[in-house]
């Protein structure tokens, strides 16, 4: 394939004409007229050997082909749209731009939101956008952090890739306040014993490996998806579950539970942000990873202080 010899206002055109479906609705989406939006899917067509658009009735429908570049072309026009928006110098407190960082509920709540009252502090006219982790974070990596500013995840998921350290966090066990079997220590048989809630995302599993190699299998009654709702899901029953002491600190308060100190020495957690090479020298992602690491190292000060 030459590239040299594609037209890139294509992808724009093929973006509107796949999701909307419609050439009259993707050419007013891209401020284009009919008859030239016309034009643009007929380039399509020759250039893909396929309609791409099928009409059904008294409407469009994607082919086989469509629906494959449906996904591919939103990959293609966001990696497109980062790679033009790459600029030599930056100035926080003047710019306007967006940043989409991937996170977990817990990243967000524990340092994504120090990191927004930072970035309002100092740069008034950058966004924050954060979007939940995908569970194909592990098999797609390349792909998901071309499209991105960045990843915050801990270290021990995904590897071969830049990344800045932000803060250092450990594990801890929540149960009921009025939990009839526990004391003020965990035990092991506890832990094999007790109902589990936990976090059903398995990419963040380096905690979780710990446990099958000390020969514990947790008995999991309840599983989600984030890690806010954990506590509620303890309270008042005789379950236990796995969370970082940082969120734990935030979510105690509002719910009935205790914090314990697992009965065994736990791995530590070293949240880290990822991103992808295309963005190493860019300066305005220069700013952004300083600024995180510098909220990440006042984090890691606190306890200290």
């Amino acid at each position: 394939m030459n590239l040299s010899s594609l037209d890139l206002n294509l992808v724009v055109a093929l973006r509107a004409l796949l999701e909307e479906r419609n050439v009259t609705r993707a050419g007013q989406r891209v401020g284009l007229s009919q008859p030239a939006m016309s034009a643009a899917l007929s380039r399509l067509r020759r250039h893909f050997d396929d309609d791409l658009l099928a009409r059904v009735g008294g409407h469009y429908e994607l082919t086989a082909l469509g629906q494959v570049l449906l996904d591919r072309v939103s990959t293609a026009y966001d990696l497109l749209e980062r790679l033009f928006a790459s600029q030599a110098d930056f100035d926080p407190a003047k710019e306007s731009r967006e940043f989409k960082l991937l996170a977990s509920d817990y990243a967000v709540a524990v340092f994504g939101a120090e990191l927004a009252r930072v970035v309002h502090q100092e740069a008034p006219g950058i966004r924050l956008r954060f979007a939940q982790t995908p569970t194909t974070v592990v098999d797609a990596t390349d792909t998901l952090l071309s499209t991105t500013d960045g990843l915050l995840m801990p270290h021990g998921v995904i590897s071969d890739f830049p990344a800045t350290d932000l803060y250092e966090d450990r594990w801890v066990f929540l149960v009921a306040e009025d939990h009839p079997s526990v004391g003020d220590r965990l035990t092991r048989e506890d832990l094999a014993r007790l109902p589990w809630v936990t976090y059903q995302r398995t990419y963040d599993a380096p905690a979780v490996r710990q446990l099958g190699m000390l020969g514990i299998e947790p008995r999991v009654e309840v599983s989600v998806d984030v890690f806010q709702i954990m506590p509620l899901l303890v309270s008042g029953t005789r379950r236990i579950a796995l969370i970082q002491a940082r969120l734990a600190r935030l979510l105690a308060p509002l719910a009935a539970v205790r914090v314990l100190e697992p009965p065994y020495e736990a791995v530590p957690l070293r949240e880290a942000m990822w991103w992808h090479p295309v963005h190493t020298h860019d300066a305005a992602h220069i700013w952004l990873r300083e600024t995180a690491a510098r909220v990440g190292r006042r984090m890691d000060d606190e306890p200290r202080r």
